[in-house]
């Protein structure tokens, strides 16, 4: 058993006992009780600071306004796993409650609620006959697909994407569609048996035991089961005498001994969860990376990869580059010559997919030896704003490409990038992947988008990061990191000056092809913000 962290209460039985704020018992008619009334906004923990809600949400897309820094190295490795807290407790003691309660008083994004009510095992049929008289033991450790919950908490931990199953307690079967999960910084796994198995208790950081009386359980469990699935009040009783309450007392209830933390009469306890609060929001510090300025002094003086491949340089081309260079260029112009670059980097790009012989009939009846693409399927990822102007010439050549999208921002207090936004097909791992940005300077929003897509198995050597001009410093900062992408561009320039920005350089991009005004502190890449 870990040793209980330095928090102020009593000891019982090898944990941590939080008291209560008040003496008021929590009232069985208001089972969610207001969340955060009382605690004053928290500092977070990422770089921003500002107290507005971190999502905003449109008809279809939800973006982060506080976004989620590095959570890698500059050799492109995670540092540090993420932190999972694992909240156990009888059914219906407020685990659930207090699991959002912490989320909000975090007050930081990329914090992921995971439920173990998500991973009961699929059922016979004998099973389903079982459950549907209510004769089926869902209280017991055997109702859960153990391998599944750890399988999926270590790549969340490991920061990868993951597929949850939709558990329908109606029907008592899973849904055919599966949930996403992915950008954990922080994991709170909740459920009755989270202490049950040896190899998952492994994998938490931090136990808390949500310790709520056995009446106001029964009483919200009944409220429950009736209004959200469909259950009668006699089979609810039924099912808890059988097996609800033998199983609190024979599998749930021991498991308190190995909690850190015990908390007593659940969501209404304030002050246990302000101190969790604390204790995470440190946590968090400690794992904050600084992964720009490692760029600006890392791999600098090696030659160039061989993973990068440049666009020769005809006199058409460096004519198209004099005219998008020229600070005096109309923006019909720029974008004009910018669009045949695009075109010209994507038609070379796709020459380095891989192809197989095969054979055709021509309309005059002769065989042809020809070549054919030789993978599944080719997706497109544009690393918002800049990277989405060479979206219609990748259209242009691929017939049906599927496009994503990630949005890259750099937080102008810590030069770091931030990532606010993705969105990417399904079953992305299965594709070769043309990643876009328009320039690449120090190479950390690119690092950053290969991560991402790393983290949704893509394979790395399936990844192809494209851009109009590059620094020196980026290419060495994406190479080193991930040596098996390949790397192609129209040009790369020597220098990156103290403001991260390209030397000649083309400007800010998105700022000349937008007609936006430029940001004063500004990079290259994409506002000042797509910190590539």
């Amino acid at each position: 058993m870990s040793s209980p962290p330095a928090y102020p209460g009593i000891r019982v039985s090898g944990c941590w006992s939080l008291g209560t704020e008040g003496s008021n018992a929590e009232s069985l008619d208001r089972l969610l009780p207001t969340v955060g009334a009382g605690r004053s906004p928290r500092k977070r923990t990422t770089s921003q600071c500002k107290s507005e809600p971190p999502l905003l949400r449109t008809s279809k897309r939800t973006i982060y306004t506080a976004g989620r820094p590095p959570w890698y190295n500059e050799h492109g490795t995670q540092s540090k796993e993420a932190f999972a807290i694992g909240l156990g407790g009888g059914s219906a003691s407020g685990k659930t409650t207090v699991a959002r309660m912490i989320i909000e008083a975090l007050d930081v994004p990329w914090v992921v609620l995971l439920s173990m009510d998500s991973f009961y095992k699929v059922l016979t049929r004998q099973q389903q006959e079982q459950a549907a008289h209510n004769n089926f033991n869902f209280d017991h450790p055997d109702a859960f697909d153990f391998d599944l919950i750890i399988s999926t908490l270590k790549k969340l931990k490991q920061g990868k994407s993951v597929k949850v199953p939709i558990y329908d307690f109606t029907t008592h079967s899973r849904k055919k569609d599966w949930k996403t999960l992915y950008g954990a910084n922080v994991i709170i796994f909740e459920g009755i048996m989270a202490f049950a198995d040896k190899t998952l208790l492994e994998l938490l950081d931090m136990k808390i035991f949500v310790d709520t009386d056995s009446d106001i359980r029964l009483v919200r469990r009944l409220r429950r089961d009736i209004s959200e699935r469909g259950r009668d009040i006699e089979g609810v009783i039924k099912q808890y005498n059988k097996f609800v309450k033998p199983a609190f007392d024979q599998y749930i209830q021991p498991t308190m001994r190995v909690a850190d933390i015990v908390v007593p009469r659940g969501s209404g306890n304030t002050v246990a969860i302000d101190l969790i609060v604390q204790h995470v929001h440190s946590q968090l510090e400690e794992r904050e990376l600084s992964v720009r300025a490692a760029l600006a002094s890392a791999h600098q003086c090696h030659p160039l990869p061989r993973t990068l491949s440049v666009l020769k340089s005809t006199p058409q081309v460096r004519g198209m580059h004099t005219i998008i260079r020229d600070k005096e260029t109309s923006r019909d112009e720029f974008i004009f010559y910018s669009k045949r670059l695009m075109r010209l980097l994507i038609e070379h790009a796709l020459s380095f997919l891989p192809f197989q012989d095969c054979v055709v009939q021509t309309p005059q009846g002769q065989d042809y030896a020809g070549k054919c693409y030789a993978g599944k399927q080719i997706t497109g990822v544009s690393i918002l704003r800049a990277g989405e102007t060479m979206e219609p010439a990748l259209r242009a050549v691929c017939k049906d490409v599927r496009i994503g999208t990630i949005l890259i921002q750099t937080n102008q207090l810590t030069g770091e990038p931030e990532l606010h936004y993705l969105r990417l097909p399904k079953d992305i791992s299965d594709d070769h992947v043309i990643l876009m940005d328009c320039t690449v300077s120090t190479g950390a929003a690119a690092m950053m988008a290969v991560r991402v897509l790393l983290d949704h198995d893509v394979p790395e050597d399936k990844i192809f990061l494209l851009s109009l001009l590059m620094a020196e410093m980026g290419v060495h900062s994406v190479a080193y990191a991930f040596p098996r992408v390949r790397i192609i561009t129209t040009a790369v320039d020597k220098r990156v000056n103290d403001l991260f920005r390209i030397i000649p350089g083309i400007g800010n991009f998105g700022d000349r092809y937008f007609g936006t005004d430029a940001v004063p502190d500004g990079s290259d890449e994409e506002e000042g913000g797509s910190a590539g």
